[in-house]
């Protein structure tokens, strides 16, 4: 743009020393010529507006500037003399602009690292405003102002505390994790069309599953036993539950609450048609079904519990599972073989559980 104004000077210069040896009558004939192609010019363009290079706005802006708005009106342009003035207002705008811009920077910018840290203090403490982020980073020695911690978390896109301070299902299972087991019962049929339900319980954290029973009819009483029994195990275990989520399902009565609440366990109960909420218990009765029921034809009461009596240690004894790392719930997963000799010459041996249902695969003793 500084060019083009620099030509559009120059040539204009020039054109101002060829008028001067002109009398007043020849230039007052020229701007009647100017002025007839002008009109010419317009009629042409029917309606249609012209465009104007940067460059020369901001010449015809300087050039005009010193005239009064009313002979601006009388001028005959392809413009409005509305619109030169504020051509010119916006060229001393920007030249204001470029003169008052500070010489030197301003505060640098916020490390990357505090960036990121910020709002990982703010989604794991929902509780926590900036304030107290602030202070949390001052005792990890990270000096940081108060505003700038705000700034960030609006940035991020972070609610401040009483709009995010509400704790929801997923955080109260994660933080309650280790203490928290959830129960169900599921159906199966045998060959002769009967029709057997079975209880089971799955603790959160080490996935571990325990099958309490199957039974024809799940009587109050039955289902009272089943809890006694299940808070014994649980103390033999060395296991301190505080939670204990069930669906409301008619089959579990009031009783079984009461058991629970003698030892201790609160009962949460899931909502109205929302599989979700007890999601783990409904992933391992599907497990169940794929792995074991699908492939097995039960004959009775009994063959079902030896079925699941074997799939219950195969699942806490050697089935992995990726919600713990793929480890097993009773035994934590093997070091592994750094030996290239031993890699080599493995001997893996297959162990078969219900007549071959399920597979086992170990070392070679």
């Amino acid at each position: 743009m500084l060019l083009r104004l620099t030509y559009l000077a120059v040539t204009n210069a020039f054109a101002l020393l060829r008028l001067l040896p002109m009398s007043d009558h020849g230039k007052d004939a020229e701007s009647l010529a100017l002025r007839h192609q002008i009109g010419v010019l317009e009629r042409q363009l029917d309606g249609r507006r012209v465009r104007f290079t940067p460059g020369d706005r901001a010449f015809l802006a300087a050039l005009l500037r010193r005239l009064p708005t009313e002979v601006l009106r009388g001028v005959r342009l392809l413009v409005r003399p509305d619109t030169v003035m504020r051509r010119h207002r916006d060229l001393l705008a920007r030249r204001h602009t470029a003169r008052s811009r500070p010489k030197r920077g301003g505060r640098p910018r916020t490390v990357r690292s505090i960036r990121a840290i910020i709002p990982r203090l703010a989604s794991k403490n929902p509780g926590w405003g900036y304030r107290r982020i602030h202070g949390e980073l001052l005792v990890l020695g990270v000096q940081v102002a108060a505003s700038t911690v705000w700034q960030i978390l609006k940035e991020a896109g972070i609610d401040p505390v009483p709009e995010r301070g509400s704790s929801t299902w997923t955080d109260f299972l994660r933080s309650q994790a280790d203490a928290l087991p959830a129960c169900d019962f599921f159906e199966a049929v045998t060959l002769s069309g009967a029709r057997l339900y079975v209880f089971a319980v799955l603790e959160h954290g080490g996935r571990r599953i325990r099958v309490l029973g199957a039974t024809a009819h799940p009587t109050a009483s039955w289902v009272a036993q089943a809890a006694k029994n299940l808070v014994m195990d649980l103390e033999d275990a060395g296991c301190r539950a505080r939670f204990m989520i069930r669906d409301r399902d008619g089959k579990s009565p009031a009783l079984f609450d009461t058991v629970l609440e003698d030892a201790w366990i609160e009962v949460v109960l899931s909502g109205i048609r929302i599989p979700r909420m007890n999601e783990l218990m409904e992933r391992w009765v599907q497990t169940c079904r794929r792995e074991l029921l699908d492939r097995t034809l039960v004959w009775n009461q009994r063959h079902l519990l030896h079925a699941l009596r074997e799939f219950e240690q195969h699942y806490n004894s050697h089935r992995s599972h990726q919600g713990i790392a793929d480890a097993r719930p009773l035994h934590p997963l093997r070091p592994p073989i750094t030996d290239p000799d031993a890699i080599s010459h493995l001997d893996i041996r297959r162990r078969d559980r219900l007549g071959g249902t399920l597979h086992e695969y170990q070392h070679a003793a």
